[in-house]
């Protein structure tokens, strides 16, 4: 098939499929929107905890890094017996995948804040959770914010494989086209995926530069 034919077979399967790819739009969204949601939620208190408690971040980091290097599909696969084929399979895989760079970066970026401004903070008065919130939250969260990009990028891609069993969203195409031999609908899912992939790394950045107070910028 040469590059005019793949481009044709392209159009006309979009001209048929439009519909289908946008519900496995949505789902994929909501695939990385609450799997990340998760991530975020647990990650960067985690990140925070373990620079509260140091003799912990060597196993927290350890255990995230772990799950890091287990192949998704085989993730998936162990997530199974626990939640079943379909969408919480998958929301919970890519929860645990997006852990590690959420975790580091949190946990990098407080470590890295000057020990001297925070102990200026503390001699003005601060309690330590306003420490921590108005000033080491702040000046991490550019490194914060890097980890959740990473980790969002990676679960955009991750999750076309969600396709395999059984959750939807984009990797249906890429599986099809893939079964079918059909360069044209593997592009279908391919193609999207990465457009929202640098959406999603594009808008996270814009509310960074947005939540960064102006000093820090």
């Amino acid at each position: 098939m040469n590059k005019r034919n793949i481009f044709d077979e392209f159009i006309y399967q979009f001209g048929n499929r439009w519909e289908d790819l946008l519900t496995n739009m949505v789902t994929h969204i909501e695939l990385v929107f609450f799997s990340m949601l998760l991530a975020i939620f647990v990650g960067v208190p985690l990140g925070i905890l373990i620079t509260r408690v140091p003799k912990l971040a060597t196993g927290v980091l350890g255990g995230a890094g772990i799950l890091q290097t287990i192949p998704s599909l085989a993730l998936l696969g162990f997530m199974i017996p626990v939640f079943g084929i379909g969408l919480k399979t998958a929301i919970a895989a890519l929860f645990l995948y997006s852990l590690l760079p959420i975790i580091r970066n949190t946990y990098a970026g407080i470590k890295d804040v000057d020990s001297a401004t925070t102990e200026a903070a503390k001699g003005m008065g601060m309690t330590s959770m306003q420490v921590l919130l108005k000033v080491e939250l702040p000046l991490a969260l550019s490194v914060i914010m890097a980890g959740i990009k990473t980790a969002t990028v990676i679960n955009v891609g991750t999750a076309t494989l969600a396709a395999f069993i059984g959750a939807g969203g984009l990797g249906d195409f890429i599986f099809l086209g893939i079964t079918r031999g059909n360069d044209a609908l593997v592009l279908l899912g391919a193609i999207p995926a990465a457009l929202l992939a640098i959406a999603l790394e594009l808008l996270l950045g814009l509310l960074e530069r947005k939540s960064t107070p102006r000093g820090l910028k």
